[in-house]
């Protein structure tokens, strides 16, 4: 159960865990000031100066010396007052800090996330911005790390509540008419609404096809590799990463389970997943594991299927419940081939090496195509579903044959919209955004 309340002053560490030549403690709340008279001995202390001042215990001893950062709000990240204690990041410092700080009233440890949610109640930032720092932290490749620095910038937020205010500014004029039932509505503004209302369901319905890149981008593209046992998928997977990941023998069935590498490719987040050979009348166990590989194939963006080159041109059929699924034909073992010549798809050996180049090649393009970044990428699931719900309350609104309902349709459409950014009362949805953060953030 998530704890919270705004009345108590809250700390925690800001910087990573663990031992570190400084050690960032962040505290935000009213006592703050308070808090820094009884610590550092500063009175009255000028916001955005550096002090350096030691920090003391109840006691008058000395725990560290400490560079002392105050912020007074709301020009602070959370919006309240703020100060940050830079202190040598040993743990012993660290604790000690903390034991002083938790024996002050109404003080007390920060919450997961705590931190971001100060700053969507005080209006520092909407939700959107706030998930956009979470992405910003876990980002592993340059194209992640600058999707979520555009969010962290609310150049997605900006976009909804612009919306969001259209849909208000309309529905208001609409609920004037429905309290003064003898006034007609002007002509003009009627069909203002009904353009705007219908432009803006074309916007969003533009902004929702997106072929997932923003989720794909944030959550890494998977491509899976597929085929019959001993073709080669193992030593590809290790031939690709440049590792030795996947156990590699000449058994057949001898992957049994997925297994996964996590790759930065032209700063795209790739997930490479190895799978067990598709074949008939296998045991128990590797009968799992051919569930699995079919389970993992489906849920992927890219299928690498892997067919031996002694069988060439013909094609093991694919799954049928793969066959949606974006694929490429790859031929293995070309080096025992030399003189054959492939059409359909891409020859390579996993053994020397031979058109691995040129398969990264084809997969950097396509990741490029299909992730190319864009300033306000749908990064959510979350979004996604509130987009899709406003849009089709958009198109009812249209249909409405009255004012009333067509009022209470974009009352609707506008709701769905704050749930994205926050712009509505939702402790519950607060809740579970904010527990996914890390402590000090």
């Amino acid at each position: 159960m998530y704890s919270y309340c705004l009345t108590d002053t809250i700390y925690a560490l800001s910087s990573g865990a663990g031992k570190g030549g400084v050690a960032v403690i962040r505290v935000s709340g009213s006592r703050v000031t308070y808090l820094i008279q009884e610590i550092t001995h500063i009175d009255n202390p000028t916001p955005r100066y550096a002090y350096f001042k030691p920090l003391t215990d109840k006691n008058g001893e000395i725990i560290d010396h400490a560079l002392v950062l105050y912020f007074k709000g709301p020009n602070s990240f959370t919006g309240e007052d703020v100060v940050e204690f830079q202190v040598h990041g040993g743990s012993s410092v660290i604790d000690a800090v903390f034991k002083r700080l938790s024996e002050f009233s109404e003080v007390r440890p920060a919450e997961r996330g705590e931190f971001s949610r100060r700053a969507v109640v005080y209006g520092k930032m909407d939700l959107t911005a706030a998930e956009g720092i979470m992405d910003l932290i876990d980002a592993q490749t340059e194209q992640q790390r600058k999707q979520a620095l555009a969010q962290t910038e609310g150049k997605l937020g900006s976009l909804y509540e612009r919306w969001r205010k259209l849909l208000v500014h309309h529905m208001a004029y609409l609920e004037a008419f429905i309290d003064f039932p003898e006034e007609d509505i002007p002509p003009e503004k009627e069909a203002q609404i009904e353009q705007d209302v219908h432009a803006l369901q074309a916007e969003i319905s533009a902004h929702l096809d997106d072929k997932e890149r923003g989720q794909r981008l944030r959550e890494g593209f998977q491509i899976a590799l597929i085929g019959v046992p001993n073709v080669g998928k193992s030593s590809l997977m290790n031939a690709l990463t440049n590792k030795d990941i996947a156990i590699v023998t000449p058994i057949a069935g001898t992957t049994r389970d997925v297994v996964e590498a996590h790759l930065d490719v032209a700063g795209f987040p790739v997930i490479l997943a190895d799978t067990a050979g598709l074949r008939e009348n296998a045991e128990a166990i590797e009968a799992e594991g051919i569930r699995r590989a079919v389970r993992r194939a489906e849920e992927s963006d890219l299928i690498l299927y892997i067919q031996d080159m002694a069988h060439y041109p013909h094609v093991a059929p694919l799954p049928p419940e793969l066959e949606a699924i974006e694929h490429k034909i790859i031929w293995n073992k070309c080096d025992a081939y030399p003189q054959t010549v492939v059409e359909n798809g891409l020859a390579i050996s996993a053994k020397t090496g031979a058109g691995i180049k040129t398969l990264w090649e084809e997969i950097t393009t396509d990741l490029k195509e299909r992730l190319a970044p864009a300033e306000r990428a749908i990064t959510r699931e979350r979004y996604r579903t509130a987009l899709t719900a406003c849009a089709d309350c958009l198109r009812t609104a249209l249909l409405a044959p009255d004012i009333e309902l067509k009022a209470e349709d974009l009352r609707l459409a506008a709701r769905h919209l704050g749930r994205i950014t926050g712009r509505i009362e939702a402790d519950e949805l607060l809740d579970v955004i904010f527990r996914d953060f890390c402590i000090g953030k």
